[in-house]
């Protein structure tokens, strides 16, 4: 099944296809496309220069 075909069904039934509340599951999604942070460099730093 598609979103666009669990997204209609009452809150019981989209609960029981999806295992989470509608609201939960909005949430979810704005999370998901939100824009994501760049991530940082970890760790130690390297002995070459790039030059």
């Amino acid at each position: 099944m598609t979103y666009e075909q669990v997204k209609s069904p009452k809150p019981e039934d989209f609960k029981r296809l999806c295992g989470v509340r509608p609201d939960t599951f909005n949430q979810m999604l704005e999370v998901v496309r939100s824009p994501s942070q760049p991530k940082q460099k970890t760790g130690r730093p390297s002995q070459l220069s790039p030059e």
